[in-house]
């Protein structure tokens, strides 16, 4: 991925710091007259126009100095205009741009008020932005605010194609940015992976849950299925990026095998708790619909039990029940019973239980994704598929709030501890140091 961007960037940044304002601006009023049939926006667009070519006659005063005096140590010249074009509400409008060249004719110097003004990164931000308030690229221009009629005829870059490469470099942008991203100060108490289809592609993507409750996409992959090769290459990404895998953390998964296993292989003490939605869902689909409610309720009642005792004798004495006339729900309930009672082990707070105890956080921001990605019809490749899910997730992200009871992770940081020592009693402490 090319880091052209972020030198955009800095040069804009660099440009904000040196751009000149004039003190004073005359604007005439029998040229922007015409624009007042057009509202008000419209008028004070013209009157901004006016503004800009104020400060691109001081930058150019401050390089090369007063018109007609001479100065024989100036260090810059006037050398005439060019076509040059300006951002102005998501367009592109064309100007005549002031040049200046060094004194000794060796080459071009930048005016940073020009510099500012021309720099498309708004452009590819308000592309995104339109793309994913499901706007299309056909109907991209109906979604721009009016700046009067002289100069919508005259504005440029808004058409199908221009916006597609805006969108494409803004999506790219997000996602070298969420999968570079530096993770060695991140402090997480909770991790959830789950897989979400666009058309034929799969992406499995992860969420940190950080000490402080706050929500962090991680990262996402590529593939046809939801297999433990792309689940450990995910995890294995993270860990090179400097996620700490050696200290104990709590694993929501939905009961994908292949997620588990690669979390096993990459973790040294996860702590795994199954999603007892999607458990309830599973033998609510292997029953008749007459049996459903109740068997609903009563796995809700258990997973809602006191202790983890009290709850495993509940969801055994329904499995019991269940295993002469529909032994499919029997044996669905009971495979990876244990795992769906983690949270009660560990003795979680009612308000963080709720939170934890399902990938809804997850399904949360995979729901954002698939709602920004609901005008996509053609899916070409892979790329386009982790571009949209990216942007989808950093998306999501303004949307966040902190997990509900997250005042409790500090209580369950030091119960995963607890449960990792008593189930390694005799493995060396994880966390301390050794002489």
């Amino acid at each position: 991925m090319s880091k052209t961007y972020q030198n955009n960037r800095r040069r804009a940044q660099q440009a904000a710091e040196d751009v000149a304002v004039p003190h004073t601006v005359s604007v005439a009023m029998e040229q922007i007259a015409a624009s007042m049939k057009d509202g008000l926006l419209a008028l004070a667009v013209q009157s901004g126009l006016a503004v800009m070519f104020a400060m691109l006659e001081e930058d150019v005063t401050a390089l090369c100095g007063p018109r007609g005096k001479h100065n024989p140590d100036r260090l810059a010249v006037r050398h005439g205009s060019d076509a040059g074009s300006v951002v102005l509400g998501g367009r592109r409008l064309p100007i005549r741009r002031p040049r200046v060249r060094t004194a000794d004719g060796a080459g071009e110097v930048a005016i940073p008020a020009y510099e500012l003004f021309s720099s498309t990164e708004i452009l590819d931000e308000m592309a995104l932005g339109k793309m994913l308030g499901k706007l299309s690229t056909r109907r991209y221009r109906l979604g721009l605010e009016p700046v009067g009629g002289a100069v919508e005829r005259s504005s440029t870059g808004t058409s199908k194609s221009a916006i597609s490469r805006r969108f494409v470099v803004a999506t790219e942008r997000a996602l070298a940015e969420l999968m570079s991203a530096d993770l060695s100060g991140l402090d997480l108490a909770a991790l959830m992976l789950d897989g979400v289809h666009f058309g034929e592609h799969t992406c499995i993507v992860a969420l940190g849950i950080g000490i402080d409750g706050t929500k962090h996409p991680l990262a996402l992959v590529e593939g046809s299925t939801e297999n433990a090769t792309l689940a450990r290459e995910l995890i294995v990404g993270l860990r090179e990026r400097g996620l700490n895998v050696t200290r104990p953390i709590l694993v929501v998964l939905d009961g994908s095998k292949a997620l588990r296993r690669a979390v096993l292989d990459v973790f040294d003490h996860p702590v795994i708790q199954r999603c007892q939605l999607h458990k309830i869902r599973n033998v609510r689909d292997k029953l008749p619909e007459k049996l459903r409610a109740v068997a609903e309720k009563r796995m809700r009642d258990a997973y809602h039990a006191d202790t983890p005792l009290a709850a495993e004798a509940k969801l055994t004495t329904l499995a019991a029940e269940l295993d002469k006339k529909y032994p499919g729900a029997a044996a669905s309930l009971r495979e990876g019973m244990d795992e769906t009672l983690t949270i009660l082990r560990l003795d979680v707070p009612p308000t963080l239980a709720r939170s934890l105890r399902s990938t809804n956080p997850i399904e949360s921001m995979i729901s954002i994704c698939r709602d920004h990605a609901a005008n996509v019809k053609n899916w070409k490749d892979g790329q386009m598929a982790l571009r949209w899910c990216a942007a989808g997730m950093t998306e999501a992200t303004k949307q966040f709030r902190r997990v509900n009871g997250f005042l409790h992770l500090p209580t369950l940081r030091s119960a995963l501890d607890r449960h990792v020592a008593a189930q390694n009693p005799t493995s060396n402490c994880y966390n301390e140091n050794v002489a």
